[in-house]
């Protein structure tokens, strides 16, 4: 017998082995061949799920803050049926998207739900949410499963998060063997880049892919649209609750003003007695423990006063990130596609005041305007008045900013406001806050709320879901019986209400007048940057 012969009898006998080996869940495990080798997953009923399915090597030791690389290749069958790691980060206690693994450097995969039937199934991948800093695919309530069960492959992906996904240093920018400072980004490119390569082997068809992402996830979809990088990569996008205008998460790469992201990351080196922009300053940087770069990292520093010690989401780098999401839009140099973008009824927002005067003195000539929109007689409550303010200016009036310039470069645009609140918070919640659109467009509202979610709760979840599903099928959220759900164009400000009643109301946003106050004070903004 030759020694081919008995290296192809020894590999059906291992392949054998790792099948048998694999969980029962009541069918045979299912294979699929992708880059780096065969994966088995989990069928349950109708729908097949593969779980820590690597995209790229590693990115750790030498990989550190560099592009992803490509996937290292096993040669035995590898399980796909458990979530792998959540990117480096220090969880919050109480995050609405609790993490259910230990995070580690060692985190660039992807998870896949498809339909166990065969067929050429449309495509919709998840960006998760975090403020850049938490946050992972995990989460019970970013379960594919109601995608599948409808006909939609969904994919979910991790992203490297804080120092470790967004971090410049000139020693970084002095050894630079690819684009700089926005690894985050470009994972996220790597991933949409594989899903393009592999999806078809799951059943996917490649030229229908949509992209979908909350909060920093919403960031990260306009920012991919407004990337040279990011063209081809998706042909439709949802936007929730993914800002536009004055963010967070821009930072000059090295502008010479105390938040340039190199200044940002020369400081800490500096605070770990690592000094020189060299290649020793540099070998040392990478030599860190994990624990260390994560240090002072968390969503409840966003907003610190003082000079920042990290660099919480994208680098305008002119190579990855060319400009402001603001800057590029305004000047039309975006991947256009049909989009979806909205926000909650009571979204975040970071406007920090002390009182009336102060919140309305932030505003300059605008403010007047912004007055007489919000509390005309003086008589609303500063608190309030200061969150509605905040989440307008942050969330609800970008939303309205990126649907117009989307309808203005001739690509259909669908606007909407979730302001369904769950029966189990109607005590505890004016309005729907960040994030909390999430599990009814997943119709996950079962792990969400559990016991106490409600028949209207459900029904809410269903409508949303399916809204997401046609267009995710067809590029346009309107089909079988829903109620119609206009385009969003700039001169009617058409908008979709996901109400208290749980029916889908459109028409004409009753909150135009503020929100065109809170334009005026925007575009004054924007013009003095």
């Amino acid at each position: 017998m030759t020694q081919s012969v008995i290296r192809k009898a020894t590999m059906r006998l291992i392949l054998l082995l790792a099948t048998l080996l694999l969980p029962a869940v009541g069918f045979a495990a299912p294979v699929v061949a992708v880059e780096g080798g065969r994966i088995a997953g989990d069928r349950t009923g109708n729908i097949v799920a593969f779980k820590g399915i690597p995209f790229a090597a590693p990115p750790i030791g030498p990989l550190r803050w560099r592009p992803p690389q490509p996937v290292q290749r096993w040669k035995t069958l590898r399980p796909a049926v458990a979530y792998a790691p959540d990117c480096m980060q220090a969880p919050v206690l109480g995050d609405d998207a609790p993490i259910r693994t230990r995070p580690s450097e060692d985190c660039l995969y992807l998870n896949v739900w498809t339909p166990a039937e065969p067929g050429k199934y449309p495509v919709a991948v998840w960006i998760f949410g975090g403020g850049f800093v938490i946050g992972g695919t995990s989460p019970a309530i970013y379960d594919g499963s109601a995608f599948a069960r409808q006909g939609v492959i969904f994919v979910s992906l991790n992203y490297r998060l804080g120092r470790f996904g967004f971090f410049a240093h000139p020693a970084l920018s002095a050894a630079a063997d690819g684009p700089l400072g926005n690894y985050g980004l470009l994972d996220q490119m790597a991933a949409l880049r594989w899903v393009r390569r592999n999806i078809a082997a799951f059943g996917g068809d490649p030229a229908r892919v949509t992209v979908m992402g909350e909060s920093a996830g919403g960031v990260s979809i306009l920012e991919l649209m407004a990337s040279p990088l990011g063209k081809g990569l998706f042909d439709r996008a949802l936007v929730m609750s993914g800002g536009g205008r004055r963010m967070l998460a821009t930072w000059p790469l090295h502008g010479g003003g105390p938040n340039d992201a190199e200044r940002i990351g020369s400081a800490f080196a500096r605070s770990l007695d690592i000094a020189g922009d060299g290649a020793a300053a540099l070998e040392r940087l990478r030599a860190l423990p994990a624990e260390v770069l994560t240090k002072g990292m968390s969503l409840s520093t966003l907003t610190a006063s003082g000079p920042p010690s990290w660099v919480n989401g994208p680098i305008v780098d002119g190579t990855i990130v060319p400009a402001t999401i603001e800057r590029s839009f305004a000047a039309g140099r975006v991947n256009w596609v049909p989009t979806i973008i909205g926000a909650t009824s009571a979204d975040v927002g970071f406007v920090t005041a002390r009182d009336k005067q102060d919140l309305f003195g932030q505003l300059g000539a605008a403010a007047p305007a912004v007055r007489q929109a919000f509390d005309p007689d003086g008589t609303r409550d500063f608190e309030t008045l200061k969150g509605e303010i905040s989440g307008g200016l942050w969330m609800i009036e970008p939303s309205r900013f990126i649907a117009g310039q989307i309808d203005k470069a001739g690509a259909p645009t669908w606007l909407y406001r979730f302001g369904y609140v769950a029966a189990a918070k109607r005590g505890e919640w004016s309005g729907a806050p960040h994030a909390s659109d999430i599990p009814y467009f997943f119709d996950t509202v079962a792990a969400k709320y559990g016991a106490q979610l409600t028949p209207a709760d459900r029904a809410v979840a269903r409508i949303a879901n399916a809204y997401l599903v046609d267009f995710i099928k067809t590029g346009d959220p309107n089909g079988g019986s829903l109620p119609a759900w206009p385009a969003f164009h700039s001169a009617g400000s058409q908008i979709a209400l996901f109400g208290e009643a749980g029916i889908m109301q459109n028409g004409t946003d009753p909150l135009r007048e503020k929100l065109d106050a809170l334009q005026r004070a925007q575009e004054a903004d924007a013009g003095s940057r």
